[in-house]
Formats: structure tokens, sequence, C-alpha cells
């Protein structure tokens, strides 16, 4: 049509596309009844004797007469005869002869189940469900009717309906007449009674039907059907994995530090090991080489949080630590409470949960007493009011609380000299508070406040931070880069404020430390104090009234000071806001020992020959990492967000696929740009090429598939092909092992199936896909893997899939913060799984490295980075137990490690 559009254009292209699919939906239907119908007669023909079917009022087929069977179709299956009307049912079986092993219909169904009609399925079409089987064409088997059927009404009659729903339900009778003929035979009783026809799902939005017995089955997501072949070589459902598997994960490494958002979360402890937090782990490092060396070392975690880690204190002891975690909802939507817990560090056994049901959001800052041996333990929380609260440790008793401001409270402490002192800080105050009676009586103690007065000074925005002093004097960093001292003094009767302290604080002396904010200020054992700036990202030292004695720069691309902790000798950690955790000293410098994303990661890939893998997510960055030394091998600035990527087979290269349209492909040696390349204006969802590294598919969120034919070094590239018939964005895609097709799932819950070599050709008889052998399965559609969805999912609640290269377990990401580990093929419905958390979000993406020895995870939201050893049965041992307060996400038969 020529000319502008018109306003009916939108609905009439709508309803084309909409005619278009029911219309593939109805050739694949015919495909299907045609292959049933023929495998039908042929075993009819082969296995039962013609005296037999016409004692029993049905002709025989012509001798010269038969139909070959599609290829692939399982000559196993002897036929039952079922004939379904809509208000009675008749049912007449053949016995035969046992014939040569064949598919089989999976678990009995449930009592109770609800009943689907047998019929033909495709991606997204409806069941075809009618009354009985109409006559179809010569030599085609019909079942007896009863005399008395023919005068019999049926409720789907075309009389009742109107003309042009008469060649649907026509088709539709035609197709489950057809489907009939395929029941598994044997006798119901075999069965334990139950009807082979019958669901073995219970309701809801994620169910499992068994179709056209042992042909295929079908499940539910979002009441979207989704069909799924079964293999020939599956006899039984009954004889594939039910149990989980015998590997388990232990946490190996975690990459990457929080401090893009949090402070108070840098220690040392009194074994040297450094305490820090990602996600919901807390980190203890234990650094190796000497300072401002070579990384390496150990790390141990602490995984009693159920979600993000927000704050940290160390007891005086230097082996106790209490951490705080915020609010979170578990996977049906219901709150988990904020909590604190106090735990051994040398056991990393739980000792103390603090405040469960008493802190509303999350724990904001804490800190323990140091006068008293550290047998208190102060908390503020995120509500409105800031609660302040004080806690008896060894019994977790709370002993006084007041609300304290409404304006952000960004630090914690006690008077190390005076544990009756506590003193908080945060958006545009200071105030200092003195704790007085209430110690071994619950809620019986009082807390008094008197705010910091600036007087002549000028009143920052925020003061992010303080420290006290041997002489009793306090330091305070703020947002306008000064250190102000606040000293004692006697009390005034006419200071504002309640309670009976003895004494109050003034600022005595202001000295400007930096341009920009303050962040950290830590008092080293010498007695004198390090600073650390935001925007110039100095660390200076600070003698006696504030003299600067020495000072460092922190490099641009580690970002600005975050938090400061002194190790051994003059070892310094800095933790930064670019989460990164450097050591080193003031007079040679910092290097990085731990490092990680800034923002929400989502492209993962592993390297084909070595223990090898590289990330990408929404801070623009590419970064290759070494499992074996636990360290950044490179990185480089992407300029756009990566959202996929994938090595080649030879691993000279690797692509990435970008939220542009756009994909480039890098040399790993040189992290040089070979190739970049712009497929439609929509991102990039995955990248792959295939097995002899001949190709290259792109799945893209314009719903198309493009093929570039690759040289062999991966170098070059032109377009061979595009791959076009889903209906919603490309979400996983795998190669064949013979890397002539591939398997993609899309958006609206598709499966499809193309062949490249023949031209990106979809398939349209997916049935004979079905004993294709795959190169990876990331897919997380398809027979193999269904499994491993939960009920009530609502398609979204599997983010990322892959099996391992042995082909003996497959593991799962999920959106609620879990990693599952499911033996392979997973094609049992409501499979048991192993079970891992950590992440503090959705995790987006794992993938298994080249031989099998460990799995890569990435968080969402958190930017962490998990390696796990896979342990093979009678390994080193199950990994630290999650928690039972754990939020379960698989059904009661997961295992929760």
């Amino acid at each position: 049509m020529d000319g502008a559009a018109g306003p009916g254009d939108g609905p009439a292209r709508e309803a084309l596309q909409s005619l278009s699919q029911r219309l593939r939906v109805q050739e694949q239907e015919m495909e299907l009844v045609k292959a049933a119908l023929a495998e039908a007669l042929r075993l009819l023909r082969l296995q039962v004797p013609p005296s037999s079917l016409q004692g029993s009022g049905t002709p025989a087929p012509p001798g010269d007469s038969s139909l070959a069977a599609p290829p692939g179709l399982p000559p196993t299956c002897t036929p039952s005869l079922v004939s379904r009307g809509t208000q009675t049912e008749t049912e007449v079986e053949l016995k035969s002869s046992p014939g040569p092993p064949g598919l089989s219909n999976g678990p009995p169904a449930p009592q109770g189940a609800s009943e689907e009609p047998s019929g033909t399925q495709s991606e997204g079409g409806g069941s075809s469900s009618s009354g009985a089987g109409s006559p179809g064409p010569p030599g085609i088997l019909r079942p007896l009717q009863p005399p008395q059927r023919a005068d019999t009404p049926r409720r789907n009659s075309s009389s009742s309906s109107s003309p042009s729903e008469r060649p649907r339900q026509k088709l539709s009778r035609k197709a489950i007449s057809s489907a009939n003929l395929l029941v598994r035979s044997g006798s119901t009783e075999s069965r334990g009674g139950k009807d082979p026809l019958s669901s073995p799902g219970g309701p809801g939005s994620r169910r499992s039907n068994y179709n056209l017995e042992g042909i295929s089955v079908k499940m539910f997501l979002r009441g979207r059907p989704i069909t799924m072949y079964i293999p020939s070589g599956i006899r039984s459902l009954e004889e594939l994995p039910s149990g989980p598997p015998p590997e388990t994960l232990s946490l190996d490494w975690v990459y990457g530090y929080r401090g893009r958002d949090s402070r108070s979360n840098l220690f040392v402890l009194r074994s040297g090991e450094v305490v820090y937090f990602i996600a919901c782990v807390v980190v203890l490092y234990r650094p190796g080489g000497g300072p401002g060396g070579p990384g390496g070392g150990g790390q141990r975690h602490y995984r009693g949080h159920t979600d993000c880690v927000r704050c940290l204190a160390v007891h005086p002891d230097g082996v106790r630590v209490a951490s705080g975690q915020t609010a979170g909802v578990d996977k049906d939507g219901k709150p988990l409470q904020p909590v604190v817990h106090i735990w051994d560090s040398e056991t990393l056994l739980k000792l103390q949960e603090i405040g469960l049901g008493a802190f509303e959001r999350g724990v904001g800052a804490l800190a323990f007493s140091a006068a008293d041996q550290g047998a208190f333990l102060c908390v503020v929380d995120d509500s409105n009011e800031h609660m302040l609260s004080v806690w008896d440790c060894s019994r977790g008793m709370k002993l006084a609380e007041i609300k304290s401001t409404n304006d952000s409270v960004l630090a914690v402490g006690f008077n190390p000299r005076d544990s009756s002192c506590i003193v908080t800080s945060g958006k545009s105050h200071v105030h200092f508070w003195n704790w007085s009676g209430g110690v071994g009586v619950p809620g019986n103690g009082t807390l008094t406040r008197k705010q910091g007065v600036f007087g002549k000074y000028k009143k920052p925005k925020f003061i992010p931070c303080f420290v006290f002093l041997p002489d009793g004097d306090i330091l305070t960093g703020d947002s306008e880069g000064n250190i102000l001292t606040w000293g004692r003094s006697p009390s005034d009767s006419k200071t504002p404020g309640r309670g009976g302290a003895k004494e109050t604080y003034g600022i005595v002396a202001q000295a400007h430390a930096h341009e920009g904010s303050i962040f950290a200020l830590c008092l080293r054992r010498d007695g004198t104090v390090l600073s650390g700036g935001g925007r110039d990202r100095r660390l200076v030292q600070w003698g006696p009234g504030l003299v600067a004695l020495q000072e460092a720069e922190i490099p641009e691309h580690f970002g600005a000071v975050r938090a400061i902790a002194e190790g051994l000798g003059s070892e310094l950690l800095v933790g930064t806001t670019k989460n990164a955790l450097l050591r080193g000293d003031l007079a040679q410098g910092f290097s990085p020992v731990i490092q990680g994303h800034t923002d929400e990661l989502w492209g993962l890939c592993t390297h084909p020959s070595q223990n090898r893998f590289l990330t990408c997510g929404h801070d623009r960055q590419l970064c290759l990492w070494d499992g074996e030394s636990h360290a950044l091998a490179w990185s480089i600035d992407l300029k756009e967000t990566g959202l996929c990527a994938d090595f080649h087979p030879s691993g000279a290269v690797v692509a990435v696929g970008l939220n542009t349209g756009r994909w480039l492909v890098l040399d790993t040696e040189t992290r040089e740009i070979v190739s970049d390349v712009i497929d439609g204006n929509e991102q990039l969802s995955v990248v792959r090429y295939s097995p002899d590294g001949l190709y290259l598919a792109i799945g893209s969120h314009d719903n198309v598939i493009y093929i570039y034919s690759v040289s062999s070094d991966g170098a070059k590239s032109s377009r061979f092909g595009r791959c076009m018939g889903h209906s919603s964005f490309i979400t996983h895609l795998d190669w064949s092992k013979d890397g002539n097709f591939i398997m993609s799932n899309s958006g609206d819950y598709e499966i499809l199936y193309w062949d490249v070599a023949g031209g990106c050709k979809q398939l349209k008889n997916r049935y004979e896909s079905r004993d294709r052998e795959w190169a990876t399965y990331t897919c997380v559609l398809g027979f193999h893997v269904y499994g491993v969805w939960p009920d009530g999912s609502d398609g979204t609640d599997i983010n990322s899939l892959c099996r391992s290269h042995n082909e003996r377990v497959v593991a799962v990401a999920d959106d609620f913060c879990k990693v599952h580990l499911f033996q392979y093929p997973c094609a049992r419905a409501k499979a048991p799984s192993r079970m891992y958390g950590g992440h503090g979000s959705h995790v987006t993406s794992v993938r298994f490295t080249h031989d099998d020895s460990h799995l890569v995870s990435l968080g969402g939201k958190d930017a962490s980075i998990f390696q796990w050893r896979v342990l093979g049965a009678g390994g080193a041992g199950p990994a630290p137990a999650t928690p039972s307060r754990t939020p379960s996400l698989s059904p009661a038969s997961s295992l929760d490690v």
C-alpha cells in the first residue's frame, strides 16, 4: 500500500501476525498427525494378525498398502485403540506380542489429576481436543463403535457450531483420533489403574503433561504450553536420574569487594587475615607475598547471612566479628528480617544472633565497646528514625534503644576509654550520646543526646567518618574535605539536650585535608592518623596538631579511597569505590590484590582449554580472569554495556555482544579489536561459536539470529544468513555437535530448531530433532532440562543454565540468589537439586570451566563473581551449610548446601 500508514494498519498487522502464527501451529499439528497415522498403520500391519482385527469388528488394512514411518519415529509401540466420546468412553485394547523396547509414558498420574486430551502440540499452540475420531482417509483403522453411539448427539457436533468453526473442529477431531492410535499397549491395571492420558503434574502455572504416550512431554509457563519430544533412546522416564547429583560445590574464591556504596567494611584480624564483605558473604582473605607485591594467598568465607551484608565490626579480641545484613524477601515475597550475626573468625561458627525482628530495612552501622573487653554492641538500623540500640553481646539482649535522627547515620562508635559515651555521625550532624543504667536489665537503659555545635565553622553536608584519639579528642572527616578536632569541655547547663552528661564536645581545630569528601579515617598504632580522600584519591598521614607527614595517591582507575586498615608492620590495606582492595604502603605505593566489577553483570564465558573466564556488564568493562591465580589478567573499557560473550574454540579471539546491536571480536593476547559489526539496533543477548569454529551465531532482541562464517583463526567473518521465525527476542541458543544445527529459545518460551548448513532454514518438524546431540546445553527450555523449573514459575525464574562438559550435571542460575546443581538429563518434574547461596542478587549466568573442575557464577546487582570448586562423589566434603532460614526455591527434596 502506498502512502502514509493509516490508523488501522497497526491492528491489521497484528491480526495478520496472529493468523500467520496460527497457520504455523496448524502446519505443525498436521505434521505430527501424519506421523502418528503412519506409525500406527505400520505397527498394526507388522504386529497385529488380520484375523484378530476382523474378529474385533475392525477391517484389516490391505496387504499391499502400508505407509512408511517418518525418519526417527520409534518402531516400538504396540497399539491400544482408544475411542473417546464426549459423554461416555469406550476402550478397546488389542493384545499383542511384546515388541522391541519402546518409549514409556513415564510415571503414572496421581489420583485426582486433571485429564488433558491427547493431541498434537506446538509452542504457543493449543491442544487439539474434540469428540470421537473422524472417519479419516481410506485404510485408517478405526475402533468399533457401539451401535447406539450413532444416534447419540455430540456436545461439540457440527450442527451446533458456526460454519467458520467446522473446519477447525474437523482438524481437532482428526488429530485426537490419530493420537489415540498411539496409546502404549498394556492394560490400565499394569499402570496402577491410572488413565494413561492424565497429567502427572498438579495445577499451577508450571506443570507437565505426557502427550502421545511417550513421544512428548508438555509443560506450562504462564499458561502457555511448551511441548518437548522425548529422545528415542529413552524407554521410560522412570529410568532417568531421580535424585540430586553426587557432585557438590564448594566456594573456592569470591572476586570483588563492596566499596561502591558501603562503609565500615575493611578490617584486619588478629590472625593477619583481612575481613571484608560482598553480596551475602563475609570474606576472610590472607594476602600472599610482601607489601605491594603480587596477590595470591587464600580465602575463607562466612556464609551465614541470608541477604546482603552492609557493615562489619571486629571485637577487641581480634577474633570475633559482628556483621549486619539488610532486609530482603524470599521467593514468595515474604520479608526476611535484618539481623546481626556475631561469629568466630577461626571456626566460622555463629555465636550469637542479635536483633532478629528488632531492626527495620537493614543494619546501617555497628560497633563493639572497647573499655570493657567488648561486652556491648551498639547498632543503628536503616529505619526512618535510625533507631540506635545497645546490646549485651553474650546474651543477645537489648539494653537500651532510642530514635536517633531522621537524617542518614553513616558511622557509630563507643569511646574506647568510656563505654557510656557513644558517637554517631552522618548527614549534617555529629551526636554525642550518654548511655546510663540498664546493664543486665533488658530495656532499662537510657540514652541521652547532645548535638555537636559547629558554631563559627561551616556546617558540612555529610560527616562520613570519625576516629577517637588517645588523648580523648575526636577527629571527624566531612564532605568539605576538612578534618575537625572535637575536644571535651565542662558541661554547660544552658547547652540544649537532655540527660546528665558531665562533659560535652566542641570544635577546637580545623584543617583542610582533601579536595572533596573524606571517606575514611584510621588511627595507626604509632598514634598518627591516616585520611583517605574521595575526589583527590590521596592517602595522607597526619602527626600531632594535624601536621601532614607523608602521602600517596591512588591510581584513578581504582577509584577513591573508601576504607583504610592497618596491616602488619607498615603495610596498609585500602578499599576503593571501584570495588578494589589494594595492598602496599605510603612509600612504595599500592597494587591490587582483589578486584571486581562495579555494576550489574550479565556476560560470562569460559576459556576452551585454560582455567580462565571472561566477564562483562553494565560497568562497560570487559575483564579476563585467571582462575588459577585468582587475579585479573586484563580489562578494557568497551564504552558500551556488554551483555554476552563467547570464546572461539581456538581461544585466540573472543566475541562480545553489546546492548546497541554492536558486537566485537577481540584478540585475547593483544586485546586489540579485530572485528566490529552492527546487526540491528537492539541489544544482543547471546553470541555462540559453532564447535568447529566455522560459524558464529548472534541472538538479538529483534527476534533474529544472525549467522556469520568465520575464518580459521576467528579474526575475520562474513554474513552467512539469518534465522528468522521467532516471535519474541532470542534468549539462549546452542549448536549441535556437528556444527550444522541450532536450537534456540525466545522470550515467549518458544523452542525452535534451525538448519544452518542448509541455508538457515527453520525445521518445521521439531520431532525430527529429538535425537540430535548438542555441543553445549545452555537453553533453559528443552526435554533434557525441563525438570529444573520449579512449581509456580512465571518463565523468568531461571536466568541461565549450563551442562557440564562430561554431561553429568546441570548448573542453574535463578532469580532468587541461588545456584543449583541437578543431574543430567533433568527430565523429571520437580527434580531435586543441591542449592547454594551467597549471591545477594539474581544470579545472571553460570558456566563450567573447560575441565569441569570449577563452576563460575555471576551476581546481578551485587556485581560479584563466585568461583566454585566441583567436588565429585566422595570428594573433599560438602561446602559450608546455608542456614535453615534461607528460603528454598526448589521443592522440599532440594538439598540446601
